[in-house]
């Protein structure tokens, strides 16, 4: 037995598996395949969530808070899929098999999705114009619901492992491998961008002006393919082994370290924290103790010699735990203050999705005779996002290493993360004084349709692009900064579980909305088939104050939680988290 508190703090911190094979890491040999595969998963999944309010609304009959509700709760469960995602990923199948089930599965998903568009009787009677339209059966909506559950099971093995299986392919013990992670994460984001930017154009139009049922058939080839390619790469990728479920793991810790909680820790303390069993085969390196939320550590705390058998192993694992244990639930515990940072972000965003685009149904979609789709508007964030990658990447970054002569020239994830707060409050403030413009010109001309141009919502959507860049890819990268490589499966989960919770927010906070807003006989915020009788517009201005909220919770509370990485976080906790408990 060893008390970590007397060994020095270990930066390389990671108790990762090193391949068994003798070769070499797979590197960007390994990622062209890996990205590829996800710029054409991207490509089909977003095909459709970027269209898919226009696809209920003038194909199912849906409306206002109930258009909402569904597409808000199905990306919810989309992302919410992920943490048995990561479950099965870590415990049992490990990354690439996760990646491929979850593949097969958003492709049968996608392949219902196409057959209601191509099947008039699985969808109600089309309504063109009229006040009261016809509402689907019950049956019909079974159909849609089950195509898109299969797409939330897919996405929820897909998204917690891609990210994570592409961290796998660089060697992160060498410089070289640690600086090619972090570019990853960027040209993650830009890769499956620029291709939605080339490819979305073309779909999201055969979609909305040629033929819904072409428009979902090329998102399902698109899935097969990216299968096809999942497929070629497997002879140079790593594969890490399944390691165990880390979040048995976390319950036994909870479990031990309350049966302890009464116990009171000294200087004199003795922890099980066994040395790493090491073979040719594995090599596991040890997370450091640290002093922050020292409550936990009651839970390898050895009370009495006879909790060990004779082997130095625990005779009931959920009462006594190892340091390497407790030190996993404190990466996840100590996330949590920036998660609910993420979150409030995620909710500006979800508005694009789903109002941005019922506002510009409403519009003039009309430029020189040309009819723009409304699902057009979301590749307006894509250009904003892929656009400041590549400036932040191959320009500003080159330029202030020749500069400053330094390497390290890359903004904070502080930084990034409040810039992308003020990019979702200033989203919503444009979007809200646009759509004032917008139902104003509608009204003064007694129209449905406002003659106001499409065009004057590009500001809102390009914020959102930004608000994306900057925050959510900060978030994203210090979420797998702040865990060990074999808890990588988790980081992605807890990601995609903050963009879960802002689309069910989002789901309550239009209910609540409309409640509210509609006592005493007055005309709601929100809800019905005319935006024009509504006022959206306050609805933003209250998503804008809770993002000024947000942003004075992350500067004084938050970002005190948000370091650079792994090794920064557990040496900078021995120092300054002595009296958290």
């Amino acid at each position: 037995m060893e008390d970590q508190r007397d060994s020095p703090p270990s930066r390389d911190s990671d108790p990762a598996l090193v391949p068994n094979s003798p070769r070499k890491p797979g590197g960007w040999n390994a990622i062209a395949f890996i990205l590829g595969n996800e710029s054409f998963e991207k490509l089909a999944s977003m095909s459709l969530i970027a269209n898919i309010t226009v696809y209920l609304r003038t194909k199912y009959n849906m409306e206002g808070i109930e258009l909402v509700n569904v597409v808000s709760i199905w990306s919810g469960s989309s992302n919410i899929t992920t943490l048995a995602g990561a479950f099965l990923s870590d415990a049992y199948l490990g990354r690439f098999l996760t990646l491929l089930f979850g593949s097969i599965s958003s492709f049968l998903g996608m392949g219902m999705v196409a057959l209601t568009a191509g099947i008039p009787d699985l969808r109600p009677t089309p309504c063109e114009g009229e006040p009261n339209c016809p509402e689907s059966q019950s049956w019909q909506l079974a159909f849609l619901f089950s195509g898109l559950a299969l797409l939330a099971i897919g996405s929820g093995g897909i998204r917690p492992c891609n990210i994570a299986f592409g961290a796998d392919q660089f060697d992160t013990k060498t410089e070289k491998g640690r600086s090619q992670l972090k570019s990853f994460f960027n040209w993650w984001y830009f890769s499956f961008t620029l291709a939605l930017l080339v490819a979305l154009t073309g779909v999201v139009y055969i979609q909305t002006n040629v033929s819904w049922v072409l428009g979902f058939a090329i998102p399902t080839g698109c899935f097969a393919l990216s299968i096809l390619i999942f497929l070629l790469g497997h002879h140079v990728y790593i594969y890490m082994k399944p390691q165990g479920s880390v979040f048995v793991d976390i319950a036994k810790v909870i479990s031990a370290a309350r049966k302890k909680s009464k116990l009171t820790l000294s200087p004199d303390s003795e922890f099980y924290n066994p040395n790493p069993i090491e073979s040719d085969q594995q090599v596991v390196t040890m997370l450091a103790r640290t002093n922050r939320f020292k409550c936990f550590d009651k839970a390898a705390l050895i009370v009495d010699p006879s909790e060990l058998n004779p082997e130095g192993v625990p005779n009931d694992n959920w009462s006594l735990c190892s340091i390497q244990q407790v030190e996993r639930l404190k990466c996840l515990v100590g996330v949590v203050p920036v998660w609910f940072t993420a979150i409030a972000c995620f909710v500006s965003m979800d508005q694009m999705n789903t109002l941005g685009i019922l506002q510009a149904i409403q519009s003039n979609t009309l430029i020189h005779n040309f009819k723009v789709p409304p699902g057009w508007l979301g590749l307006t964030s894509m250009i904003a996002l892929a656009t400041w990658i590549f400036i932040y990447e191959c320009l500003y970054i080159p330029f202030r290493q020749r500069t400053t002569k330094r390497d390290d020239v890359r903004l904070s994830t502080k930084h990034k993360i409040r810039i992308g707060i003020v990019m979702s409050i200033l989203c919503m403030l444009v979007a809200g004084f646009m759509e004032r413009k917008r139902r104003e010109a509608a009204i003064a001309h007694h129209s449905f349709i406002s003659p106001v141009s499409i065009t004057v919502l590009l500001p809102q959507f390009v914020l959102s692009g930004l608000l994306e860049a900057f925050a959510a890819v900060a978030i994203m990268e210090f979420f797998n900064n702040q865990f060990p490589e074999s808890m990588r499966s988790v980081a992605g989960s807890v990601f995609f579980l903050s963009l879960s919770m802002a689309s069910y927010l989002n789901s309550v906070i239009v209910n609540l909305v409309h409640e509210l807003s509609g006592r005493g006989g007055k005309e709601p915020w929100l809800g019905g088939h005319d935006l024009n009788t509504n006022k959206l517009d306050y609805f933003y201005f209250l998503i804008a104050g809770l993002g000024v909220i947000n942003f004075m919770y992350f500067n004084f509370f938050a970002s005190h939680y948000v370091f650079t990485d792994l090794s920064t976080r557990t040496e900078k906790s021995e120092s300054s988290n002595e009296s958290s408990s």
